[in-house]
């Protein structure tokens, strides 16, 4: 069973889930998770993971450490490795990650596979931005994207 603990954050409650020694998940205050899934209970890799999201926040820390296990397809995982290749302060559009997947047409499906991203922050998807700048879809809200791209220095 895998393992989900929340904290309070400056862009609201999260919760960090782990299954079999790798972070699986992180959760907005608003998303729905199903109970039967996860048992409430912070285990030390939850702990570190918090830890380093602490030191993002507080802008001392650029990059995470931390084994992962994203669920998603073939195409999925892709998108999300190019979406973690994106440096600190850095954002890219839809369409570049298209292209960093060597499926330039893909943008939609790219943005499909980043609205998908079940360990946002972590895997960076607030840093994908439409081809005009515009900051466009995010699941924690616009607000949050906002949030962390100032906080980053991009806005």
């Amino acid at each position: 069973m895998k393992k989900l603990f929340y904290y309070h954050t400056p862009i609201g409650e999260i919760g960090i889930a782990e299954e079999d020694g790798s972070i699986c998940a992180i959760f907005f205050s608003h998303e729905k998770i199903s109970k039967e899934e996860y048992m409430i209970k912070e285990s030390s890799l939850i702990k570190n993971a918090y830890r380093q999201l602490v030191e993002y926040f507080n802008k001392q820390r650029k990059t995470f450490d931390l084994p992962l296990a994203p669920e998603g397809t073939e195409f999925q995982m892709k998108v999300w490795k190019a979406l973690s290749d994106i440096p600190y302060g850095k954002t890219r559009s839809y369409k570049e990650i298209a292209i960093a997947i060597g499926n330039p047409k893909a943008v939609r499906a790219v943005g499909m596979a980043n609205n998908k991203n079940p360990i946002p922050i972590i895997i960076p998807c607030h840093r994908v931005i439409g081809s005009d700048g515009k900051l466009v879809g995010y699941g924690g809200g616009l607000e949050i994207k906002e949030y962390l791209l100032k906080l980053e220095g991009v806005l």
